[in-house]
């Protein structure tokens, strides 16, 4: 019997899935495949290791999610802690695979794992789909990636006038059982990914799990069951609580649920609840997301680089006490402190703290700003390559930002952390 893999990656749901709906559609029998591979979790250039607890549990914690959603359908979830061009040739040796089904990748290390593993099976067919945007390549109003415009605004309004959200898929029906394969494969602890468990802490503005049903249920309830959505520009510069933000951008960075899912979520709720600004606003965000990605596609490694995109030759520092001070919470701006001291107990951090803290780090210490992105990528919940590397570009002045502006962080903390709650809650017993 031929065999159709779907290679799961940053797509970790059942729902509007190309890779998995195309398998599911070839005819063969459906097998799954998720790599924890030790490249993900070993140490990066600056000496942070590439994915550190937090993102890992939530990562743990959507894949156990995501092999019972495909048990429901009858297909199961091979789960190995390997390097995935070491095992996905043995995988496809032992089931038959004539087919393999992923999403498109193109950044550096994520296209270097697919490379190789091509490389060793050259015979399997592969079907590769644009599953992470918004709006899809092949809807945007250029004619290819080279036409980008390196500012937002021209980019948001072009795709708004003239491009297109596609409609989510069909939700997939059950295979026969008899697709069913044995299984032993298991999910490792974080303490097999060389990890620290940890316990939440009761101050997060993230207290949330991974998972496809848990992205569902944080709609359910910052868009209908509060209705938070209405106010969202208003109240997306919060600092403190669970519902300044839809807080939707762990799942979205993992694909647990699609840009289009929360598009049309959007759009729903516009039209049986209410449309204004504020709804429109979350649109905009996933705008900004596709923005980023499509910087990626068209610079390629160059959003590593230390120029960055626009290839400036700063002076940039490497100063070690500078970069302990920065993540320890101990520098003299008390709003960059608790910023640094949440993310650092958390794996959140508020869209106005990293701007605030990143420009700290590249604009006022002249800092590499690739340490600063590097770390956010380490600890962050929601890490996603794209939006990180091209945010720090943004901050420190050698990406798509054309004011190039610095933070004043005094007046930022007194205009948006005025009474000092979010401070006092971080410093707790430290003056400010």
């Amino acid at each position: 019997m031929s065999t159709s893999l779907v290679w799961f990656k940053n797509d970790l749901r059942v729902q509007d899935q190309h890779s998995l709906h195309n398998a599911v559609a070839s005819g063969n029998r459906v097998i799954a495949f998720y790599c924890f591979d030790p490249l993900l979790f070993g140490e990066g250039l600056f000496g942070f290791k590439k994915t550190e607890k937090y993102r890992a549990q939530f990562l743990i914690e959507t894949i156990t999610e995501l092999k019972k959603s495909l048990e429901i359908l009858n297909i199961d979830l091979l789960l190995y802690y390997d390097n995935e061009s070491d095992v996905i040739p043995k995988v496809v040796q032992k089931y038959n695979v004539t087919d393999i089904y992923l999403q498109k990748e193109w950044t550096q290390e994520e296209a270097i794992i697919i490379t190789s593993v091509r490389k060793k099976i050259p015979t399997i067919t592969w079907h590769e789909t644009y599953d992470q945007f918004l709006f899809h390549p092949d809807d945007i109003p250029y004619e290819d990636v080279s036409k980008i415009p390196n500012v937002f605004t021209v980019f948001r309004k072009e795709c708004e006038k003239k491009a297109t959200v596609r409609a989510l898929l069909e939700p997939i029906q059950p295979l026969s059982a008899t697709n069913r394969i044995e299984n032993n494969t298991e999910i490792p602890t974080l303490q097999e990914l060389g990890l620290d468990t940890f316990t939440i802490d009761a101050r997060s503005a993230f207290p949330y799990k991974g998972g496809e049903l848990q992205a569902k249920e944080r709609i359910k309830h910052y868009f209908w069951e509060t209705q938070k959505l209405a106010f969202y520009k208003k109240t997306r510069n919060g600092l403190v609580g669970v519902d300044y933000s839809s807080k939707l951008s762990p799942w979205l960075a993992n694909g647990s649920i699609s840009a289009r899912q929360i598009y049309w979520e959007v759009k729903k709720f516009e039209k049986e609840i209410r449309k204004n600004e504020d709804t429109y606003w979350l649109i905009f965000e996933l705008i900004w997301r596709d923005y980023f990605k499509y910087i990626s596609l068209k610079y390629g490694n160059a959003i590593f680089k230390i120029g960055g995109i626009l290839n400036k030759d700063y002076d940039w520092n490497s100063n070690k006490a500078a970069l302990k001070q920065w993540i320890e919470g101990k520098t003299p701006y008390d709003f960059v402190n608790a910023n640094m001291i949440e993310l650092r107990e958390t794996g959140w951090m508020s869209n106005r703290g990293r701007q605030n803290v990143a420009s700290y780090w590249a604009k006022e210490l002249k800092q590499d700003w690739r340490i600063g992105a590097a770390y956010f990528e380490s600890i962050l919940i929601d890490y996603d390559v794209h939006s990180n590397w091209c945010n720090w570009m943004y901050n420190a002045g050698v990406g798509n930002d054309p004011r190039d502006r610095i933070f004043n962080i005094k007046s930022q903390a007194e205009r948006y952390d005025t009474q000092g709650k979010f401070r006092k809650l971080w410093l707790q017993n430290q003056l400010f």
